[in-house]
């Protein structure tokens, strides 16, 4: 089997082609999968995304050479055909299709199967080789349906109302805040956003999402107003003086990571949201299920429980070492033990998830 992609120090190179994907080092040519900051990094010569990234990944980078392919149109590059598919993660993130020789390999960049509204849905992509990421490769990842800890999140705010306290959701601003304000009921008072997350509010209208009229909070000089208000806010404003200005709130933190007690008791705040933007353990066997992959390399994340799960299934299944993170401020992200103590469940096989 032909090694398609491999890696090498400035990330996952594709040799027949001569491209990267998602390299962390400046490289000549990059197609990158979504715009987070472990994924998109400055500095490439020539960059490739999904047409409906450009503009995000544009916002953080500022002027780069950049090409947006349409998702599900081809390109061929050096022989290689390129393609790229909706992740379900972002607005623009993509999956990577090539296929040379005969030979299909997709390198899932970060997914989610669970639609949201806030970015095209997750396409299942049939390959040789799938490289997939395992951010919660663990048999312990499984998430709520969204609409339930949406209508967690609308209660809190409607109790913090009641008590003349304003609500105070930390999350990510790329995505995130985004996928939880399209699931925030406005009618229970003004939503107001962190000035890094309302420059990607508009972008996402500008993409075509439809989210809630949002305000920046020096545009409200009714304090009653704030106190029935919900703020979205990233991680680091937490520590800042702009938070100071909400008097007694209360405050809630939105991520995966909040299914662990060590991760919400770290964060310090008064609810833990479990919501994440990366598939959990039942989706991340559901995508591989899909591919029809014969060959499975797994990066970032649980890597040797995953491998081992996979290898135990009847895959080849190996690694990737790369320097891909979370998005979710990871110096909070506790360590989990890898264990296949319940990994046994056949429920949880390929197919059966």
């Amino acid at each position: 089997m032909t090694e398609l992609v491999t890696v090498r120090p400035e990330g996952l190179y594709c040799e027949p082609g001569d491209f990267y994907i998602d390299p962390w080092r400046p490289v000549s040519r990059a197609i990158i999968t979504h715009a987070h900051s472990d994924h998109a990094r400055i500095g490439h010569q020539h960059y490739l995304t999904a047409a409906a990234g450009v503009g995000i990944l544009k916002s953080r980078l500022g002027e780069i050479n950049i090409e947006g392919l349409p998702y599900g149109q081809e390109l061929i590059h050096n022989g290689v055909c390129i393609s790229l598919h909706p992740a379900g993660h972002v607005l623009g993130s993509a999956q990577v299709r090539l296929e040379y020789k005969g030979e299909i390999w997709v390198a899932s960049g970060d997914y989610k199967l669970e639609a949201d509204g806030t970015c095209t849905a997750f396409e299942p992509v049939r390959c040789d080789t799938f490289i997939t990421e395992s951010t919660f490769g663990l048999p312990i990842y499984r998430w709520q349906a969204q609409q339930e800890i949406y209508q967690d999140i609308n209660r809190w705010w409607s109790r913090n109302k009641e008590e003349g306290r304003t609500s105070v959701l930390f999350c990510y601003s790329f995505g995130k805040a985004q996928r939880i304000l399209h699931g925030l009921d406005s009618s229970i008072g003004s939503i107001v956003c962190h000035g890094a997350v309302q420059a990607l509010n508009q972008i996402y209208r500008d993409a075509g999402i439809v989210l809630p009229p949002t305000k920046m909070v020096d545009e409200i000089h009714d304090k009653s107003e704030l106190k029935q208000a919900i703020v979205i806010a990233p991680p680091s404003a937490g520590n800042s003086p702009w938070i100071k200005r909400f008097g007694d709130y209360s405050d809630a933190f939105a991520s995966g990571w909040m299914q662990l007690r060590g991760a919400r008791r770290r964060r310090g705040v008064d609810r833990g949201f479990v919501l994440s933007d990366h598939a959990d353990w039942p989706g991340l066997m559901q995508a591989i299920q899909a591919t029809g992959a014969g060959r499975v390399i797994v990066t970032h994340g649980s890597i040797p429980s995953m491998v081992r799960f996979l290898q135990e299934q009847g895959l080849q299944a190996g690694g990737f070492d790369t320097e891909y993170g979370d998005e979710e401020n990871p110096a909070e992200v506790p360590k989990v033990a890898e264990t296949t103590k319940s990994v046994d469940d056949t429920d949880n096989r390929p197919g059966h998830a």
